[in-house]
This record gives structure tokens, C-alpha cells and sequence, in this order.
């Protein structure tokens, strides 16, 4: 397959908020153009996007996954709820040798093992680091232990079985493990190269940190009693982001494969896998000390390219940081980004091959509406781009 990159650019603002946090619990930053920025991790954003995916209902439960250490827990559930007469140890025996058979390693926690000796509870073994499984994966590797409950370490001591474990937790991916990836360090051959790569979204301006210092009154206090009940302090800023995330849509279609469904063809799920990649990194938002600050915005301007050249941040538009001399940050930060991207696609893009689309809020964004085809709404956009890559998909090779 041809070559597919998509390029998704969004310039939002928060208010006072504490998005992403450092180890200090103040908001991250980072140094570029010679300023201190405001910085949420692509982590973060990676997260927030995943979960908009089953919290707004875009994609089917059946094409998302579960990224767990209680993996061999879930693998039970699924095992019992397929098959009611297996006691909870059994179908945690079972789940454990089936997730062994895989190639990954399990081992019982010491706080659970302690725990274990007071209560005389049968404690679940956990993976050693998260996993990230398919509802798919997950099912089909119930229903494999489930065939060797009879004798399941003899059962998985036929190469046979056991290579068909490793064939259910490597194939039919779900859509978010094909966007995002899977990476098991002492397992490599379970990997799964991600479709999608998100920058840390950084401040097209200078941001220094502030902090807020608040007191709680104790309800119950008489008159005479007077000062807080509470008192402490939490940092924050507030800042107009320039977000960027580059999805591969030639490799999200190799790690689909045939399809989530066997009755379609192969472009549907790869169609939808980008349609909600798009309206979910657009829409989400994290959501760190959201009940502090009630940082509800979205985005004032997204703009999408479809191009078969490698990807292209334009994240240089504001290596010199925008100043606000107009008295706000998005009119400036549009401004240069409407000049920014025409030189930097002249210069290396491909301009017969990618196609574009805006979708943007308010007067202060108006320059970006030339730079290519304006949407109205976000679902618009999605769409008019699910149908480009579908039609690209179609082309022969």
C-alpha cells in the first residue's frame, strides 16, 4: 500500500488549569525558542483520547481493548462468564496459564500475597507491566482455556496450543491497540507498531507557572472560632496550545488487517479507526484537577492534511514565541500559522498529493480559512476525511 500519512493540528486554550503534572504536582513545561512553554504530554493526551472513544460512544466496545497489569483478572471474568460451572480459582488458574502460554509473565504481588495469608483468599497474579489486549483477543483466549480445562499445563505443553495463544493475542487488533500500540520490553514479537504518534502540545507563548493558596472553612466553626480548616496551595497556568499528532494510515491498516468484522470489507474499520481518531483527539481534553479549575474548552482552530510525503509538524511557527500584542494569543497564533504552512509545503510537501481541510471558531482564526477546504462542524470534517482516506484505500497500489 501506497504511503498515507494524516496530520491533525489544533491551536486550543485552557484557562487557569493544572492539565498535566509534573513529579512536583506542578504543571509540566518545557524550554523552546528560548522560553519556558506550557506542556502537556502526548501521554496525556494519548489517554484522554482513548477513553473519549467509549465514554462519547464512537467506536463499539467490541473494537476497543483493555491496557491492564490485572490482566489475568480480566482473563478470568471472561473465562467465567463463558463458562458458569468453573469456580473463581479455577478460572483464575485457568486465565494465568493462558495468559503464560502467550509469552507474557504473571506473578502474585507481594502486597496481595500478604494479604492473602491474613484473609485466605486465593490471590489473582498480575502481569508485570501493563498489557494491552483487544476485547477480541481477550475472548478468544477464554474460549482456548477454557478447551484445555481439563488439564490446562498439560494442554499447554502441546506446541500446538500453545502457538495458538500467541496467534489469538497477536491477530484481529482492536482499533485503539492499531492506533496507539502495544510494546512488551521482555516479549517482542507481541509488539505492535503504533499507527499514531502525538507531540507533547506546547504553548505558542511564554508561560510562567503561578499558585494558587486557598483556605476551607470548617462548617461547624462558632464565631469565636475563627481561621481555616484548611489551608495549602496548587499551581497552575493557563495558555493557548499548538497540538500535533501524525497518524499512518497505511500501517493502522496493516495492524487491522482483514478487518475487526470477518462480513466487511477491509476499509470500513480502517475508515472508522480514523474517523474517531480525529474527532477524539479533537474533542478530548485531560482532565487533571478538572474539579479545581473547570477547564472545559476546545479547540479555535483544527486543520487536517491528507499527504503521501512524510508527516510535517508546523510547530516552528512559534519557535520565537507569539508576544499577545493584540491582546490575546489565538488571532497572532493563526496569523502565523495561515503564513507558516503555504512556505513550508511549498518548499518540501507535495502539493498535488495532500489535501486539507479547516475547520475553525470565531473571527480571530479567519487567515487559516485559506488554507484549505473550510468544514462548518466537526463531524463534517470527520466525514469529508473518512471519505478521502476510504477512496485512497480503494487505489490500487
Amino acid at each position: 500500500m501506497t504511503r498515507i500519512f494524516l496530520d491533525v493540528h489544533a491551536l486550543q486554550t485552557v484557562p487557569p488549569s493544572n492539565l498535566n503534572r509534573d513529579d512536583t504536582g506542578a504543571p509540566k513545561t518545557a524550554v523552546y525558542g528560548g522560553v519556558p512553554r506550557a506542556r502537556v504530554s502526548s501521554q496525556a493526551w494519548k489517554r484522554a483520547t482513548r477513553t473519549y472513544f467509549a465514554d462519547e460512544h464512537l467506536l463499539e466496545p467490541s473494537e476497543l481493548g483493555v491496557r491492564t497489569k490485572k490482566i489475568v483478572e480480566v482473563l478470568a471474568e471472561q473465562i467465567a462468564s463463558l463458562d458458569e460451572s468453573l469456580r473463581e480459582e479455577e478460572a483464575l488458574t485457568l486465565a494465568d496459564e493462558t495468559v503464560k502460554a502467550t509469552g507474557l509473565k504473571t506473578e502474585v504481588p507481594k502486597r496481595k500475597a500478604d494479604a492473602a495469608k491474613e484473609s485466605g483468599a486465593t490471590p489473582a497474579p498480575e502481569a508485570k507491566y501493563l498489557v494491552f489486549l483487544s476485547a477480541r483477543q481477550i475472548e478468544g483466549l477464554a474460549r482456548l482455556a477454557i478447551d484445555g480445562a481439563g488439564d490446562i499445563t498439560a494442554f499447554f505443553k502441546v506446541k500446538a496450543n500453545k502457538d495458538k495463544a500467541k496467534e489469538i493475542a497477536d491477530s484481529r487488533h482492536s482499533v485503539d491497540v492499531a492506533l496507539f500500540g502495544r510494546m512488551v520490553a521482555d516479549a517482542a514479537d507481541f509488539n505492535v507498531d503504533a499507527a499514531v504518534q502525538v507531540a507533547h502540545a506546547i504553548s505558542v507563548h511564554r508561560v510562567e507557572i503561578e499558585s494558587d493558596y486557598y483556605t476551607a472553612v470548617d462548617d461547624k466553626n462558632t464565631e469565636e472560632e475563627t481561621g481555616a480548616g484548611m489551608i495549602g496551595t496548587i499551581d497552575f497556568n493557563s495558555a493557548t496550545l499548538y497540538r500535533y499528532a501524525a497518524l499512518g494510515v497505511h500501517q493502522l491498516a496493516a495492524n487491522l488487517g482483514q478487518g475487526l468484522r470477518d462480513d466487511e470489507p477491509r476499509t470500513n474499520p480502517v475508515r472508522r479507526a480514523v474517523e474517531a481518531f480525529i474527532h477524539g483527539f479533537a474533542a478530548s481534553l485531560p482532565t487533571g484537577k478538572i474539579n479545581t479549575f473547570g477547564h472545559h474548552t476546545l479547540p479555535d482552530a483544527i486543520v487536517v492534511k491528507l499527504r503521501t510525503t512524510r508527516p510535517i509538524s508546523f510547530v516552528a511557527a512559534f519557535e520565537e514565541p507569539v508576544r499577545g500584542d493584540q491582546g490575546g494569543h489565538v488571532r497572532e497564533a493563526s496569523d502565523r500559522l495561515a503564513a507558516y504552512v503555504p512556505d513550508i509545503e511549498r518548499a518540501y510537501g507535495d502539493e498535488q498529493s495532500t489535501l486539507t481541510w479547516v475547520l475553525r471558531v470565531g473571527p480571530n482564526t479567519l487567515k487559516l480559512a485559506g488554507l484549505g477546504t473550510e468544514a462548518d462542524t466537526l463531524n463534517s470534517l470527520v466525514a469529508a476525511v473518512g471519505s478521502a482516506i476510504a477512496e485512497r484505500l480503494e487505489q490500487p497500489a
